[in-house]
């Protein structure tokens, strides 16, 4: 009796042993491996002219594929939830796109849009049809995938397929929209299933001018030992300073995963067990560069419980923001206090002149 237990007990851990195998073996071959470079499809051209000595908006948000809202919490944060209900998420996103539709800016840039997950019940969550079916303006619009997997067979319940990326909508024409690949510090077969970052960069035309405004969306790593973080922040300043020196005006914006200098002092690490973000320093900046963050309101919450209405409550974060070349003058900076209604990030907001 014994020995025929353990035979099962053998051919037990052995089909799960096989069923790992054969996972591993599949998510391999069908790893998402993006080229170094890619031209992004820019859907619903818009026309509106932009000149040096202009003023405009730009806002950046990361809507947490409208899973992560007040009432939630994530695991990788010490929450316990991996996806929203499907109410939730039908919520959030309504939420999100009134909120977004409020703002009237210029130029969106837009993180975790998910576009075809499980987690999201294969909704597109383009904000696309929202801006312009609600606003008299017209908007385009570029998608790039940062996330991209048939099955993330991690935690418990599985999250499933993911499709999840970054957007940017602007009212300005865009003559074309890149992809690029950031270093991934995530070795086999973890990357496999993975996120594979990138900046989603938009090049618009100035008017009487040969020059560009160079727009690069952003969404640097989260849950690493912090290397991923600097190599990515390193390739992203190689990248900015090769176009200012072409002359061109840039904006970098996102969600940095990295803390702003100063943003410490508002809002310190609590409990530094639980998920620390990294720390942007203003020696990364060449002279005349600066950061352009809001250091009077949080921009992110963390996700160990839901959202607390007593602020002590609650360990809050600035990491989202933006990098502006020394020809954008930067004249208004503000974050958007929305208490973390649909999404664990508050929206920050610039007006720039391109001087």
């Amino acid at each position: 009796m014994a020995k025929k237990i353990l035979k099962l007990v053998g051919l037990a851990l052995g089909a799960v042993v096989l069923a790992a195998v054969v996972l591993v073996a599949w998510l391999t071959i069908r790893e998402y491996k993006p080229d170094a470079v890619e031209g992004v499809e820019i859907a619903a051209f818009a026309n509106q002219a932009i000149a040096p000595g202009d003023s405009f908006t730009v806002s950046t948000q990361n809507t947490g594929y409208a899973g992560l809202g007040a009432d939630s919490d994530f695991f990788m944060d010490g929450g316990a939830d991996v996806a929203p209900t499907r109410e939730q998420m039908e919520a959030n996103l309504a939420g999100l796109s009134g909120q977004l539709a409020g703002q009237q800016a210029d130029v969106y840039f837009l993180q975790e849009v998910d576009t075809g997950s499980s987690r999201t019940y294969g909704v597109n969550q383009s904000y696309l049809h929202t801006l312009n079916e609600s606003s008299e303006r017209c908007y385009s619009s570029s998608y790039a995938l940062n996330y991209s997997c048939d099955f993330v067979p991690f935690p418990w319940p599985p999250l499933g397929k993911v499709h999840s990326g970054l957007q940017t909508l602007s009212r300005f024409n865009v003559d074309k929209a890149e992809r690029i690949a950031l270093p991934c510090p995530f070795s086999w077969p973890v990357s496999a299933a993975n996120l594979k970052r990138c900046l989603l960069v938009n090049y618009v035309p100035l008017e009487g001018s040969d020059k560009q405004l160079v727009l690069v969306n952003l969404h640097l790593e989260a849950y690493d030992d912090g290397e991923g973080k600097a190599a990515q922040t390193k390739m992203l300043m190689d990248f900015l300073t090769g176009e200012y020196a072409k002359g061109n005006y840039v904006i970098a914006g996102g969600d940095f995963n990295q803390t702003f200098p100063g943003a410490l002092d508002a809002y310190p690490i609590q409990d530094p067990s639980l998920w620390t973000p990294g720390v942007l320093e203003n020696a990364i900046l060449p002279e005349g560069w600066q950061f352009a963050c809001d250091l009077s309101t949080p921009s992110c919450r963390l996700l160990n419980h839901p959202y607390d209405p007593n602020p002590a409550g609650n360990q809050f974060y600035i990491i989202d923001g933006f990098i502006l070349s020394p020809n954008v003058r930067l004249d208004r900076v503000e974050t958007l206090d929305h208490q973390f209604q649909y999404t664990d990030h508050n929206p920050v907001i610039i007006e720039v002149t391109l001087e």
